[in-house]
């Protein structure tokens, strides 16, 4: 894959995330994941429990395409309380570098009023890109 951080001259650096990335390669999507096991249980109530067990389903759904953290392009995260979602942020980023290190893509943040699992805090959706060569 190629890839290039799309920084504007002047704007001030992003904290963990990416304004855009130029990439190119096979294209991989998600769909969203939501912060439960494998046997479809919410083992943590919280936003964040819930965060990271997003990003680890995540990290294994790409894996299935020969994808890791390294090839995300872009994520959308939904959230059903977005002060939740601020007051969270140290244990996020502590999920986030443990799991995806550091990656910093392209991502947009949405409060929702809620999500088709109710018992789901958050949702991620993420695309990444794989080197053609990797195939």
């Amino acid at each position: 894959m190629t890839r290039k951080i799309l920084q504007p001259p002047g704007w001030p650096r992003p904290k963990g995330y990416a304004n855009g990335i130029a990439a190119s390669g096979r294209l991989v999507f998600t769909a969203g994941v939501v912060g439960w096991t494998a046997e479809e249980k919410f083992e943590a109530t919280t936003l964040a429990g819930q965060f990271r067990q997003a990003l680890l389903n995540t990290r294994a759904i790409l894996a299935e395409a020969g994808a890791g953290p390294q090839d995300i392009v872009r994520m959308t995260c939904y959230v059903t309380d977005k002060r939740e979602y601020a007051a969270s942020q140290a244990e996020i980023g502590a999920a986030w570098r443990e799991i995806f290190g550091k990656v910093f893509p392209a991502m947009a943040v949405v409060e929702v009023k809620g999500l088709v699992e109710d018992a789901a805090r958050v949702e991620i959706e993420t695309t990444a890109v794989v080197s053609e060569k990797d195939e």
